[in-house]
């Protein structure tokens, strides 16, 4: 219908049991508020196989699944990736490698075995020429000096949840890089973050859930689930100043750029 927006959920933990339990019904829920795509991401070798069949069992909603161990498990890995997911990324419906990344604020894992999945997940988005999803979380000094010495993939990629400076999100832009908003977006105490979201270049953002996790308000409290993307894009379109119907046709734009099959 003309003039109604149409979201995309560009990072989403379907199947995490908070979600999979429920997923027919979430799946619903979601195309009742008028989300026309989902990415299906996996954070270790269980969710992403998972992920990958949700994508191929609900193909036009969920659009795609991404394949990865998150850094928090790179310890379980001995910093490597396993060949399952490494053969899986070559294969449909997968459209991306991750997520993937470092996260100092926690540091579940050594910082040397995060590193080091870091750029296994690097190598293999270069070899099955598809783009990055990374999670960086007070370590953005590391991620990109691994960036600079690795190379970008040439499908580039996304710093997925997006909490950093503006610096961060500059440096992440000057390596073609896009950006990704969450939940967090619109929280009360999230001013800083609304104010680089407003300079981010619209060709390169996206909107996401993240989903189970950073329900936005005001949904704060509850699980997160698709459905709720649209309150990332509402607060987003109004920071920047526009309708969420322009700010919806562009994120599809986008979406459609760096991981295609969207309907």
């Amino acid at each position: 219908m003309e003039g109604v927006p149409k979201f995309v959920d560009t990072h989403c933990h379907l199947a995490m049991t908070e979600l999979s339990e429920d997923l027919c019904q979430v799946l619903e829920r979601a195309q009742a508020q008028n989300v026309t795509g989902v990415l299906a991401v996996g954070s270790d070798e269980e969710s992403s196989l998972i992920s990958v069949d949700i994508a191929n069992n609900h193909a036009g909603l969920v659009f795609g699944a991404a394949v990865g161990i998150h850094p928090h498990e790179a310890q379980q890995f001995s910093g490597k990736m396993p060949f399952g997911l490494r053969e899986q990324a070559k294969r449909h419906p997968v459209v991306a490698v991750g997520e993937t990344g470092l996260d100092y604020y926690y540091d579940n894992s050594p910082r040397d075995l995060q590193k080091q999945l870091f750029v296994a997940h690097i190598e293999l988005a270069r070899r099955v020429d598809k783009p990055l999803i990374m999670h960086v979380r007070d370590a953005f000094d590391d991620a990109f000096s691994i960036l600079r010495a690795e190379g970008v993939p040439p499908k580039g990629g996304v710093i997925h949840c997006f909490s950093g400076t503006y610096q961060d999100a500059r440096m992440a832009l000057d390596m073609g890089l896009y950006i990704s908003f969450s939940g967090i977006l619109t929280f009360p105490k999230a001013e800083g973050l609304r104010e680089v979201a407003k300079m981010v270049p619209l060709d390169r953002l996206l909107c996401e859930t993240d989903a189970p996790y950073l329900a936005p308000v005001p949904k704060r409290g509850k699980v997160n689930e698709p459905s709720f993307v649209r309150y990332v894009y509402e607060v987003l379109a109004s920071v920047r100043g526009m309708e969420v119907e322009k700010l919806s046709e562009k994120i599809y734009l986008n979406v459609k750029t760096l991981f295609g099959g969207v309907e």
